[in-house]
């Protein structure tokens, strides 16, 4: 198969399904809340994004995972503002408070802009593009794309999402993406209602995810333990909640099966609106024993592809070298 998989596609196919995506704008139902509105005149409603995606930042990441980050990290792009309105947000500054129109707001980004991004984080060796809260501006980030395959990109294209996708974006984005990275969050509507402020998330979260897998498969690394195609879960143990944890767990391992690549993260802290007077029960962090046991949960239902951190020899012996030189050795 040839890897990226986008250069499989002519690249007058890329600019014809880029074109049809932006066409959809005009009535918008890139993601599941299905507002209808006009983007293409730049009107926005849930994700406060008009014609154009706005980028809060873009650098090679280190933090993401090994098969990600490798040694020259991973090229990420965080657009700002999101479809989801997670009360604990760890990024809520970007997501919540940016609107278009104000003096404080940074414009948009058009495709040509994006792109140079692309070619600049190829530049500087990251390993591949990953594109983060991009739910509500794929058809930008198809045009951006086909302008960066034009002028030379060649990085595998990560999808980095909360899983508030909708079908008809994953379609545009069918042998585009190579590796899809949805953060399955609640399995529960009522939850869902409450921190995430949408009912309908984990029907939306479970058929996006399987679409996912459908176009990608399993997770495949290469001999230097990078991600060349396939589906990487993510889910952040809440604590508390357990239960939810579970029942995700159940699910990937009886609809996506045990050689799922998943990873459980054990990082939550309050932010956002949650406090002692708001959503009092989630003001604290995850204890560790809670994150055992999730552990636990994943690894009795046979869940064999745990994530776990080892840093890249490679980066390793970077670091090594840094230090030394700065001890003058």
């Amino acid at each position: 198969m040839t890897w990226p998989a986008y250069l499989a596609l002519p690249r007058d196919a890329l600019r014809a399904r880029a074109r049809r995506a932006v066409a959809t704008l005009a009535d918008c139902r890139a993601c599941p809340r299905d507002c209808g509105v006009n983007r293409l005149e730049d009107r926005w409603s849930a994700c406060k994004t008009g014609r154009y995606a706005v980028v809060g930042s873009y650098f090679p990441h280190f933090g993401e995972e090994d098969c990600l980050r490798g040694w020259n990290g991973s090229g990420t792009i965080f657009f700002s503002h999101c479809n989801l309105r997670c009360v604990f947000c760890q990024n809520w500054e970007i997501s919540w408070n940016i609107k278009p129109g104000r003096p404080d707001s940074p414009a948009g980004s058009p495709p040509e802009a994006i792109a140079g991004m692309m070619l600049e984080l190829q530049g500087l060796g990251c390993h591949n593009i990953n594109f983060v809260t991009p739910e509500h501006v794929v058809p930008q980030v198809l045009e951006a794309v086909a302008v960066a395959v034009e002028e030379g990109l060649r990085l595998p294209i990560v999808y980095n999402t909360s899983a508030y996708d909708a079908l008809e974006s994953l379609a545009f984005l069918n042998g585009i993406v190579d590796i899809y990275m949805p953060d399955f969050k609640y399995w529960s509507a009522e939850r869902s209602r409450t921190y995430l402020k949408a009912e309908n998330y984990p029907e939306a979260a479970r058929a996006a995810i399987l679409e996912m897998h459908r176009q990608v498969g399993d997770l495949v690394l290469d001999a230097d333990g990078l991600a060349r195609r396939g589906l990487i879960v993510r889910h952040l143990v809440m604590p508390g909640h357990l239960d939810e944890t579970r029942a995700i767990l159940e699910w990937i391992a009886a609809e996506l099966g045990p050689n799922t690549y998943v990873n459980l993260m054990d990082q939550y802290y309050p932010s956002g609106k949650v406090s002692a007077t708001q959503y009092a029960e989630i003001n604290r962090r995850l204890t560790s024993d809670e994150f055992r046991q999730a552990q636990t949960m994943a690894r009795d239902l046979g869940l064999r592809r745990l994530d776990t951190r080892r840093p890249h020899p490679r980066l390793l012996n970077r670091i090594w070298m840094r230090r030394a030189a700065s001890h003058g050795l």
